[in-house]
């Protein structure tokens, strides 16, 4: 809509005679009155009609980028051509070619977040396409082990490459549009894995193609998903590093706008006290204060330490379970393999286990630990059977749940984090919690898996990993039941001082007891538990920021 000219008359405004405009071309009111009423208008943002026209442009373009960026077909074959195109033994592909994927993720874990804020996402997104190329050419023509051991480098960096597709969404559109961008944004990168997981196992079993045709293939997608890259429009703004400057109609200050009010403090001392407090005032190490801070809340600091160590677990069984089903069913006829068909399932059952998850009504401030207990006994229960069973169908089946159950309580997580921080304090702490995941993930494999440690094979591996995800149970259910004895003898321990307080003969005129009434006379006291915890809210409840209960 054109913008109507300040000096016309509106019913709203008082009328003001202004007969002719000095310039037509740039429509100036001659009349001092009505040059005053101009300038006193909000100035218009000239991106908006543009990104109004190109708003489904521009959901269609990243939505297809994404969708492509995952079609990977001989993804889930990798380990059985390793295995047998390339004739690589298990032990080196289990305890020398693996576990460099870890360790060369938390090396390059950092600098690419950082760089991906920096240089404004696009630059990432095209290293993130240059690494798949030059991973699937040094899977096709490597014959070492130290060839290999460079294409999990190279994988390392697609994975921690992989935030600045989910970063690089919110940069182009306005906030109001972020929730429909991340949900159109994770449906394509699913359908993606989804159809690249089918297209595999169709290419394999029914065409009755080689892996080594099937991994050609798949290096024909990544050169196509690259090209796209080099299109894609790159961001003006990021998060940390490239701020926009707030307008006049801009909403309310984000965390790092407050945090910046005071202004940096003025060091006093020499060169090295001027260090120190200019590391002191910057912006991160204020966020990282304030995120302590936060992290008192009980609600916040379960889904965080959820994040790290389930996070941990899952990503040592995906890791090795390729390797465990060839294990279980030695074949070298790739028509007999059925790794995609799972991967497919799997991703397939996470999609709806994680759209299931958003109509959950519970209280998640009373129930967090025991829901978080109860599916990690389960994952618990399904290694054991992937470890107990001589049947490829039964293992499966087994990481498909198990899968499943991971991908469930996602997005409970993802949302009790986020509803209680900024979107600055929300990067940062899913950033930490990554890092953190990956470290103990690190630590673990160089333990357990590397060759410098215990050695161990696939089927020692997931003994290990049983016993985790067991100890994780047990202790989740011992805080459960912890902290639900605590609020039994808070409660009692209030009702006898109220007891106490109460006059001999207001206790003779009181109305009837538990004893008397039954249970259904009991009545809480505390306070009122926040939007998200109560049954009765929808989900996901749309709001930008909530306290979680001191107390869970």
């Amino acid at each position: 809509m054109r913008a109507q000219p300040s000096g016309l008359r509106t019913g709203a405004e008082p009328q003001v005679e202004c007969p002719r405009l000095s310039s037509p071309g740039n429509m100036v009111p001659s009349c001092p009155a009505a040059a005053e009423k101009a300038a006193k208008q909000p100035a218009l943002d000239p991106t908006e009609p543009w990104e109004l026209k190109s708003w489904r442009v521009l959901v269609v373009s990243l939505c297809f980028y994404g969708f492509m960026a995952q079609i990977r077909p001989g993804e889930s074959f990798i380990t059985p051509y390793l295995l047998g195109d390339k004739n690589f033994t298990m032990r080196k592909v289990t305890n020398e070619i693996l576990p460099v994927l870890p360790y060369s993720y938390l090396a390059v874990l950092v600098p690419v977040f950082l760089l991906t804020d920096y240089l404004r996402y696009k630059p990432v997104l095209v290293l993130q396409g240059v690494s798949y190329v030059s991973l699937w050419l040094l899977l096709l023509l490597g014959h070492t082990v130290l060839h290999m051991q460079f294409m999990e480098f190279f994988y390392s960096i697609t994975m921690a490459a992989r935030i600045a597709y989910s970063s690089y969404i919110f940069s182009l559109v306005r906030p109001e549009r972020y929730q429909r961008m991340a949900g159109y944004s994770r449906c394509a990168v699913l359908l993606g894995v989804f159809t690249s997981s089918v297209l595999g196992q169709l290419l394999v079993s029914v065409g009755s193609l080689s892996f080594t045709v099937l991994n050609y293939i798949t290096l024909g997608f990544l050169t196509f998903s690259l090209m796209l890259t080099l299109f894609l429009k790159r961001p003006k703004r990021s998060l940390f590093f490239n701020r926009s400057t707030p307008s006049d109609h801009a909403a309310l200050p984000s965390e790092l706008d407050r945090m910046a009010l005071g202004g940096p403090s003025k060091p006093v001392g020499g060169k090295y006290a001027t260090l120190l407090a200019a590391w002191r005032d910057s912006v991160l190490v204020r966020m990282c204060r304030e995120l302590g801070t936060r992290l008192q809340q009980p609600q916040l600091r379960l889904w965080s330490l959820w994040w790290i160590f389930n996070s941990a677990g899952y990503y040592l069984i995906t890791f090795y379970v390729h390797i465990l089903w060839n294990s279980v069913q030695d074949t070298q006829r790739s028509s007999m393999v059925y790794n995609g068909a799972a991967d497919a399932a799997s991703t397939l059952l996470g999609a709806i286990t994680s759209f299931a998850a958003g109509f959950v009504k519970i209280r998640w401030a009373l129930w967090s630990r025991l829901v978080i207990a109860t599916v990690t006994a389960i994952q618990a229960g399904l290694i054991f059977l992937m470890i107990s069973t001589n049947n490829i169908w039964v293992c499966y089946t087994t990481f498909v749940l198990f899968r499943g159950a991971y991908q469930f309580l996602v997005p409970i997580a993802t949302f009790l984090i986020a509803s209680s921080l900024s979107k600055e304090l929300c990067a940062l702490a899913f950033g930490i919690n990554t890092f953190l995941a990956a470290s103990l993930k690190t630590l673990i494999i160089a333990i357990v898996a590397d060759k410098r440690g215990l050695n161990l094979l696939v089927c020692s591996q997931f003994q290990v990993y049983f016993g985790y995800f067991l100890m994780l149970s047990v202790l989740y259910f011992a805080g459960a039941l912890l902290v639900d004895l605590r609020r039994h003898l808070r409660q009692g321990r209030h009702q006898l001082v109220a007891q106490e307080m109460t006059s001999p003969t207001q206790k003779d005129t009181q109305v009837p007891g538990v004893q008397d009434k039954g249970l259904g006379s009991l009545s809480l006291t505390g306070p009122p538990l926040p939007p998200q915890d109560s049954a009765q809210t929808p989900w996901p409840t749309a709001h930008k920021q909530s306290l979680l209960p001191k107390e869970a």
